[in-house]
């Protein structure tokens, strides 16, 4: 909280000058775009519980025995062994990605739209991974696991900073997270603080990088046309987590939860080939090893 100054002054001119002065910063916070709409509680418990069905967790149990720490070839020499289930921890936390809309400048898009939910699973020996949900009708179902916990991690560290009034937020063309706090966006890894600087920036300075940055490979671009990797086309929807490994798509009713309460669906969760590629997602493969700077 900043400190207020009281300042009498001896004149009403004097008085309305400064009232003046402060009328175009008032101006800038009150443009900044409103957040993106939260999911429903009820989607968030839904999507919790398709996380954590003992389909998808037999799923993840089979992933850390595979090592989705990325140690696999040290282990491989090991006796096989019954791996140790594996749980969810904690609630599912929404994921905000850098939205096409508001690359292209277009009027009161906010500066990321919601694609997914994540749950954070961790395994026996501690090691993290993530569970991805997105709803489809009225059910919720898991469409990827990553290795590492960002989603979770960052949801956390966003909170910690900005609070509740704040969006953690993904650029995943460059793997960088943010916060949005009002006319702000702030860092929150080194990605990020490399590209809009330690103390951040505003959300019209932000919108004028990210323009520079994609505004050529949004959809319809000759760019998106190519199908190149980081372009914003459409993608096929890809398979449920485990799909490579046989596991079946978990679903869980997401109770009297609408379309319009609950804005994540598989369009959203593969809608741009620039997110996709960055996160890692593809028509074929849908388990994830991330790899940590």
């Amino acid at each position: 909280m900043t400190k207020r100054t009281v300042v009498r002054t001896a004149a009403t001119g004097t008085l309305a000058a400064a009232l003046i002065g402060l009328a175009p910063q008032a101006a800038l916070a009150a443009t900044a775009p409103a957040p993106p709409p939260a999911p429903a509680r009820a989607s968030i418990a839904a999507a919790h519980d398709a996380a954590a069905a003992p389909a998808t967790l037999d799923t993840l149990a089979r992933f850390f025995a595979s090592d989705g720490a990325g140690g696999g070839r040290a282990r491989a020499a090991a006796p096989a062994a019954e791996p140790a289930a594996p749980r969810i921890e904690g609630a599912a936390v929404p994921v905000y990605v850098l939205s096409p809309d508001f690359v292209r400048g277009k009027a009161d898009a906010p500066v990321a739209r919601l694609e997914f939910l994540a749950s954070k699973a961790v395994a026996a020996d501690g090691r993290k991974a993530s569970v991805w949900t997105v709803q489809r009708g009225a059910a919720w179902k898991v469409v990827n696991i990553a290795s590492g916990d960002d989603e979770t991690r960052y949801a956390a560290a966003g909170a910690a900073k900005a609070g509740t009034g704040g969006t953690v937020f993904r650029e995943p063309q460059i793997n960088a997270w943010y916060v949005q706090r009002g006319d702000r966006v702030e860092p929150l890894d080194a990605a990020a603080e490399q590209a809009v600087g330690a103390a951040g920036t505003t959300v019209a300075a932000y919108q004028k990088r990210v323009a520079k940055a994609y505004g050529d490979k949004l959809p319809g671009s000759a760019y998106d046309k190519r199908g190149e990797a980081g372009g914003y086309g459409p993608q096929t929807a890809p398979r449920a987590a485990g799909a490579e490994a046989g596991a079946h798509e978990q679903t869980v009713a997401a109770g009297t939860d609408t379309a319009g309460d609950s804005p994540v669906t598989t369009a959203s969760a593969v809608a741009g080939a620039a997110a996709l590629a960055a996160l890692g997602l593809s028509g074929a493969v849908a388990l994830r090893r991330r790899r940590h700077r």
